[in-house]
């Protein structure tokens, strides 16, 4: 999959209302869902307990924290953009997240992007991006919703 090429306001401005992309699939691991609870101290068995998760849970297995999978979201962008030509970027906001389904450990996900809107504020692109977190033989989604960058590009 090749990245798109965004190097000013007008490059993502051409893709409002169109897809953008979507990025590779990424696994999500034991190890890596027993990092993110340490990191953000959110033990809760149903994440981080293998053999309960398995005799309990509704989902027979340990799931990854949905903020584990929201934090996947700019990695996977930038699997699917190549922005240049910029001083900074900065994340604004997320508007109208849902999160719809658990992604169960061993569970590939991946990132589909639409851009919503593209306003300039004297200077700074402010980009709504739809972010659609697919999991991997699932109808539903892990997720949809709009997240808000600002880029400062170079003029």
């Amino acid at each position: 999959m090749s990245k798109i090429s965004i190097s000013s306001h007008e490059d993502l401005a051409a893709f409002v209302g169109k897809e953008i992309g979507v990025s590779d699939w990424h696994q999500i691991s034991q190890e890596q869902i027993n990092q993110f609870a340490d990191a953000t101290l959110d033990h809760q068995w149903i994440h981080v307990d293998k053999e309960r998760a398995v005799k309990e849970s509704p989902f027979g297995d340990t799931i990854a924290h949905g903020y584990l999978t929201l934090s996947l979201l700019p990695y996977l962008w930038n699997q699917i953009v190549e922005v240049s030509n910029f001083k900074l970027q900065v994340n604004y906001g997320i508007e109208n997240f849902k999160f719809g389904q658990a992604v169960v450990v061993g569970g590939r996900v991946r990132l589909r992007t639409k851009l919503v809107e593209c306003l300039d504020l004297r200077g700074v692109t402010k980009a709504t991006i739809e972010a659609t977190l697919e999991i991997e033989d699932q109808k539903k989604p892990a997720y949809r919703g709009n997240v808000i960058f600002l880029y400062h590009f170079n003029h």
